[in-house]
């Protein structure tokens, strides 16, 4: 649809979690998201969005919300002719197999952000982008504490606390700072796969979301089976916000919560004894709040 010179696109964000890693579903071989023009026939914003993740994708869509609106006339948007109003959607699924035209498959969210993942401990790309970020600092004195502070605050710098909800600060700082490729500025470092325009920003504020919204409303189990193991559940949890939970506090909260109920069967699909299955309890719980709940989080 064109609002005077303006196009708007829509661009979808569909999560997965498979086997232990986050997924987002792509088109053109891993360098953009789903997405294209509101159209005329379309009957509604969302519908539109589904229409095209169908045609280029082929996967079943199911939990879906409205995630942000771009329209920065300077971030790579003025395509077709016009700037380009992005109108963004979080969609969460469970992987399938991706027959569309799109050329589309999986890929792994810290393949764009390898900075996000300390499930093994703190990235080693972190002392790169902080040299890289005390350097852009210093290039301009009048505003070098200001950016300093910044820097440490987004990346958990000189003492400060690592916030995994600062995905998309994260993002438009190294933006800003000219060190990603989508800011036209060469760089030496490996700061993930880049994406069209302005996807890999979209993505990110796909992962923030996200990451937030599991502290206090169960949307996780959109992406777990009918069935799964606690330890499944917890490793699901952990791929999402990128960081190790501890064991006891995330089954404590759990039960807290009465979030899930025994099936009464058992898996030894684990590799060790066998385990309990568990299910998520629709009926009782349905959208519930987690009462503000953070996440058990252990870091290493």
């Amino acid at each position: 649809m064109t609002i005077g010179f303006a196009h708007a696109e829509l661009i979808a964000v569909l999560a997965a979690v498979t086997g232990g890693e986050p997924r987002v579903m792509t088109i053109s071989s891993g360098d953009a998201l789903p997405s294209g023009p509101f159209e005329m026939g379309h009957r509604t914003l969302q519908s539109g969005l589904r229409e095209w993740v169908q045609e280029q994708t082929g996967h079943p869509l199911g939990f879906l919300e409205q995630l942000y609106t771009f329209a920065d006339r300077d971030r790579n948007n003025e395509i077709r002719g016009g700037r380009t109003i992005s109108i963004s959607y979080l969609g969460l699924v469970r992987e399938q197999a991706t027959p569309g035209g799109g050329r589309p498959g999986w890929h792994g969210w810290y393949s764009y952000f390898p900075w996000e993942d300390w499930r093994s401990g703190r990235p080693a790309i972190l002392d790169d982008i902080a040299r890289c970020l005390v350097g852009w600092a210093k290039r301009d004195p009048s505003r070098q504490f200001e950016r300093t502070q910044r820097a440490s605050f987004a990346f958990g710098l000189g003492g400060t606390v690592w916030n995994e909800d600062l995905v998309l600060q994260r993002y438009e700082l190294l933006y800003e700072a000219g060190l990603l490729a989508e800011a036209g500025c060469p760089t030496d470092l490996d700061l993930g796969r880049p994406m069209f325009a302005d996807h890999r920003r979209i993505l990110a504020t796909g992962i923030a979301r996200l990451r937030a919204k599991i502290k206090y409303r169960p949307v996780v189990f959109e992406l777990m089976p009918e069935s799964f193991t606690l330890l499944q559940l917890q490793r699901c949890v952990e791929a999402l916000a990128g960081l190790t939970l501890h064991k006891q506090n995330f089954r404590r909260l759990i039960e807290q919560q009465e979030l899930v109920e025994e099936t009464g069967e058992m898996t030894s699909e684990t590799g060790g004894r066998p385990a309990k299955l568990f299910r998520y309890r629709h009926v009782v719980l349905e959208e519930r709040a987690l009462a503000g709940s953070k996440l058990p989080v252990s870091r290493n």
